[in-house]
């Protein structure tokens, strides 16, 4: 528990470092760029009371003063007009905008958005005004602190999915080896249980009832064996479907209750899919079991099989309580379960089998509410 506590402290520690480092950059930024749009527009100010301290008639000392502004600003563009707002002068813009009056008129307006137009009075009574716009370094500026906030929320993005698959990676080490360690403890007693079986047999025992506890050292040895393969990477083979399907769901049957009705719909022939048969077993197990118990032990079961193009299709149908269209995804998550026993990891081990194992899909295709739920696994036809 200290463990987590600390990993969620440092994980918001590291994201609220990110945004008041961010607010802090921006803060600064805003400042800056309020700092250098003052001191253009200063420098803009002192161009104009430069002008209009010259004499219109005196043309050469107002061009050459003009001449000389225009090669030393090479960034700052600057629309000069009358009263009327025609053209008098521009620097640093575009020909091809004076020539277009519409496109003209546009820029000046935006420019007047962007600034407030500077009047210059000339010594004949001639009134001008400076229309200016925004440097590059400005306009730089403006989509800086965007650009930042990206980098900030990818950032606090890869934190998120940082933590979130080290915890996912720890809880796969925890189930790893808590199924190793099951299978483990499993096999101890069970080498036993064959020694037992043995000296029963000395023993004149009824074979009856050697057969049907040898089913049960078998099916230990079963368990015993898919526990071992989890976290490990499954052996896939080509096997029949529908025999190793009948032969999970037949095993269940035997072994429930008589209020619960089997049925099966299964085609003829062979159906060949890359599959695990000890895991894949385990699969249509959880998911009958899961059945019987939302029908509270009485009911109906039903199991088809059907093929498409691609995949091999199995359809399991209780008719139990439902599952409300909301939790249809819930279920297959590690720990949620609607019963007062039991760790709600039936469901969640049977898409871990069937997505991540064997490539395929495992969904509830259809539920109503008192009626039932039809879960539905979709594994790929294998090449004969």
């Amino acid at each position: 528990m200290r463990i987590n506590i600390d990993q969620r402290f440092s994980r918001w520690f590291i994201i609220f470092a990110a945004f008041a480092i961010t607010g802090l950059v921006l803060w600064n930024v805003s400042l800056f760029f309020d700092q250098l749009k003052q001191a253009e527009r200063d420098k803009m100010e002192i161009w104009a009371r430069a002008l209009q301290g010259i004499n219109a008639a005196d043309s050469n000392a107002y061009f050459n003063l003009y001449n000389l502004i225009n090669l030393k600003n090479t960034t700052i563009p600057i629309i000069i007009t009358d009263e009327n707002e025609n053209l008098d002068n521009s620097i640093n813009i575009p020909e091809g905008v004076l020539e277009d009056n519409a496109a003209y008129l546009n820029l000046l307006h935006s420019m007047e958005a962007e600034n407030e137009p500077i009047r210059i009075d000339i010594e004949n009574g001639e009134l001008l005004y400076a229309y200016y716009g925004h440097s590059p370094i400005i306009n730089q500026l403006k989509y800086f602190p965007i650009a930042l906030i990206i980098v900030v929320v990818l950032f606090v993005l890869l934190i998120y999915f940082f933590y979130a698959t080290s915890k996912a990676s720890e809880q796969n080490f925890l189930w790893a080896g808590m199924a190793k360690e099951t299978a483990h403890q499993i096999g101890t007693p069970l080498s036993s249980l064959v020694g037992w079986t043995e000296i029963l047999k000395a023993e004149n025992v009824n074979p009856e009832y050697l057969k049907e506890i040898n089913k049960d050292v078998e099916r230990l040895n079963i368990i015993t064996e898919r526990f071992s393969k989890i976290g490990s990477v499954p052996v896939l083979v080509k096997k029949d479907i529908i025999t190793e399907t009948e032969e999970a769901f037949d095993y269940l049957a035997k072994r429930s209750s008589k209020l619960v009705t089997f049925k099966k719909d299964m085609p003829q022939g062979v159906l060949l899919v890359k599959l695990n048969p000890e895991l894949f077993a385990w699969t249509v197990e959880n998911i009958v079991k899961n059945a019987i118990d939302a029908m509270r032990g009485k009911g109906e079961l039903t199991l088809v099989l059907t093929r498409d193009v691609r995949y091999a299709k199995i359809r399991i149908s209780d008719t139990g309580k439902g599952i409300p269209k909301n939790k249809f995804n819930n279920v297959f998550k590690p720990g949620y379960t609607t019963k007062k026993r039991g760790w709600g990891l039936g469901l969640s081990l049977a898409k871990r089998i069937i997505e991540e194992y064997h490539d395929g899909q495992i969904k509830v295709l259809h539920s109503e509410k008192d009626k039932g739920t039809t879960f539905q696994i979709a594994l790929k036809l294998a090449d004969e």
